[in-house]
C-alpha cells in the first residue's frame, strides 16, 4: 500500500513545510468491461440499486491508477503528493481510461 508517501487533495500539507517541487505525476490505467460483467452488470442495472460489479471495477480501476501514480513520484524522489485529482475519459465504447494525478514535492514536518 502507499503508506509511506503523503496524498492530500488540497495544495498544502497540515503540519508540513513544502521544501521541494518535482512536478506533476500521473499514473494512467485503461479498463474495458468484459462481455459477461457486462451482463451481469446490466442484469443488476434492471432492478436498480447498488451495482457492486461495475463499483468493485471502478475500486480496483482507481487503485490501480493511483498506486502507477505513487511509483512515479517515488521515482522522482517525492515523500508526498498534493493537490491529487482523479480523471476518466471514455476511450472508445467499453474502454475507460482513469487518471490519477497531482504534484509530486517533498515535505518536512514543521
Amino acid at each position: 500500500m502507499h503508506t509511506d508517501i503523503l496524498i492530500t487533495t488540497s495544495n498544502a500539507l497540515e503540519g508540513y513545510r513544502i521544501t521541494k517541487q518535482l512536478g506533476l505525476v500521473r499514473g494512467i490505467t485503461v479498463r474495458s468491461r468484459s462481455l459477461l460483467g457486462n451482463m451481469a452488470g446490466g442484469f443488476l442495472a434492471i432492478f436498480g440499486g447498488k451495482n457492486s460489479i461495475y463499483t468493485e471495477l471502478c475500486e480496483r480501476t482507481r487503485e490501480d491508477a493511483l498506486e502507477i501514480m505513487i511509483e512515479h513520484g517515488k521515482a522522482l524522489g517525492c515523500n508526498a503528493i498534493i493537490n491529487m485529482r482523479y480523471d476518466a475519459n471514455e476511450v472508445m465504447n467499453g474502454i475507460t481510461e482513469v487518471l490519477a494525478y497531482g504534484t509530486a514535492v517533498v515535505v518536512e514536518k514543521v
